[in-house]
C-alpha cells in the first residue's frame, strides 16, 4: 500500500494507477510537487495527522474562505479535503466561449462541496497557497461556473 502525507487512503482512491505514491514520488504523487507534502517535509513530519487537525495552510484557508462572505457557502466551512486536481478540474465557459480548465491535473488542492436546498446544483469549492475558487455546478461537475476566483 502506497504511503501519503495527507492521509488519503489509495485503496479508495480512482487516481490509483496514474499515481507515482505521494512519499514514494518525494511528494510529487502526480508530477508535480504537492503543497501539503512539502509543508510536512518542511516540518519533518511523516504526515499531516502529526498536526493532530491543526494544519495551519488549511485553518487559514478556512478564515480567509469565511471571510469572504460568499452567500452559496456556509457561514463556516469545517472541513477542506486533499483532492487530486484531475478530479476537480473543470472546464469554464468565458463570456467570449471559449471554455477554459484553471487547475493544473497534476496537483493537489485542498476542497469541499455543498449541496444547495432545493437546487439541483451544487458549489465546489478549490483552494492552495496561491488562490481560493468558488464554483456552482451541476451533477458531476456539468455546466460549471466561476463564482469568485481570489488570489491569496
Amino acid at each position: 500500500m502506497k504511503k501519503t502525507y495527507c492521509g488519503a487512503n489509495c485503496e479508495e482512491c480512482t487516481f490509483s494507477g496514474r499515481c507515482k505514491g505521494c512519499v514514494e514520488s518525494g511528494g510529487a504523487p502526480f508530477g508535480t510537487k504537492c503543497f501539503l507534502a512539502d509543508c510536512c517535509l518542511s516540518k519533518k513530519q511523516e504526515n499531516c495527522a502529526l498536526c493532530n487537525g491543526n494544519c495551519e495552510l488549511k485553518n487559514q484557508l478556512i478564515k480567509e474562505i469565511d471571510a469572504l462572505k460568499i452567500k452559496e457557502l456556509p457561514d463556516h466551512v469545517k472541513e477542506l479535503f486533499a483532492l487530486p486536481g484531475q478530479y476537480v478540474n473543470l472546464e469554464y465557459p468565458l463570456a467570449n466561449g471559449v471554455k477554459v480548465k484553471l487547475l493544473d491535473d497534476r496537483k493537489l488542492y485542498f476542497g469541499a462541496q455543498f449541496e444547495r436546498e432545493g437546487n439541483d446544483r451544487c458549489i465546489g469549492l478549490v483552494a492552495d497557497e496561491n488562490f481560493i475558487l468558488v464554483c456552482e455546478y451541476g451533477e458531476n461537475g456539468t455546466d460549471p461556473e466561476i463564482v469568485s476566483y481570489t488570489r491569496r
